[in-house]
């Protein structure tokens, strides 16, 4: 076997969320191009549609499933539609989640409650859903079964106005570790802190040349990410190539460290009180 065919996923099955775009669609591209079947979810049918046919332009199956992926049920369902219609299930890929950025007095306990669930609680219904027939792939074509969390570079690190986002996303980090161990040695479960990449998430920063800029200057590769770059770890992960890897998170963000920026969080700082007289 060369190194080259440990990258392979020839013959198998991934579920991917939040596949209609971004990460979630490069993901099943790459996965498909590296040889697998997929099914994708997202709400919006006709983006799910689009990223079908490039997964069928590589000749591999698409599973289009549109859903509202913030229902439990509708993500656990995955797991039984991916093994009906695709015969197994070996990797699955939990990229559904995010919360925009919000000052922590706007940050209400239901919005962090939200945030938990829309992060972290999906992972875990799809996960566990997915779980017998992880296994029962594993009996019946040999091999490791996998899933590769989609965490952020926040649940590392800290920064204004993302309380409710960064926790979400180190608790899914932990989750991650503690599933693998869970898990092991028949599944392994890893994931990857995400930096800044370019896909919509991100609009919001590159319609300012400013917050761009600073982005650019505290990131010492001097730019944003690809999707490709994350797809490119997801399927290291997920293949052969990382057989020897679980409970581990992997930092592709470009070597950022703090990433500060100023989205015009109000500052909670008391005003500074006057000379002493």
């Amino acid at each position: 076997m060369s190194i080259l065919d440990r990258f392979s996923v020839e013959g198998q099955v991934a579920i991917v969320t939040g596949a209609g775009r971004g990460l979630g669609a490069a993901t099943a591209v790459a996965l498909a191009e590296a040889g697998a079947d997929v099914v994708i979810s997202a709400r919006t049918a006709e983006q799910l549609e689009e990223v079908a046919r490039q997964v069928e332009a590589r000749g591999r199956k698409a599973v289009v499933v549109a859903a509202d992926l913030s229902d439990l049920d509708a993500v656990a369902g995955l797991a039984q539609t991916a093994y009906d219609e695709l015969g197994r299930i070996d990797t699955v890929v939990n990229n559904v989640g995010g919360t925009f950025p919000r000052g922590f007095l706007e940050t209400s306990p239901r919005f962090l409650t939200e945030a938990f669930s829309f992060n972290v609680a999906t992972a875990h219904a799809l996960t566990r859903a997915a779980v017998p027939h992880l296994l029962r792939t594993g009996e019946q074509h040999g091999g490791q079964q996998s899933v590769v969390t989609i965490s952020s570079m926040m649940g590392r690190a800290a920064d204004r106005g993302f309380v409710a986002y960064g926790t979400a996303k180190a608790a899914l980090a932990h989750w991650t570790r503690m599933a693998a161990q869970d898990l092991a040695p028949r599944i392994r479960v890893n994931g990857i802190y995400v930096g800044s990449i370019m896909t919509s998430a991100l609009e919001f920063v590159a319609g300012q040349p400013e917050l761009m800029g600073q982005l650019e200057t505290k990131t010492p590769l001097g730019r944003v990410g690809e999707p490709e770059d994350i797809a490119a770890g997801v399927l290291y992960l997920a293949s052969r190539a990382g057989q020897y890897v679980t409970g581990k998170l992997i930092e592709i963000d470009g070597g950022i460290q703090q990433p500060t920026l100023d989205l015009g969080m109000p500052d909670l700082a008391p005003e500074p009180a006057g000379p002493a007289t």
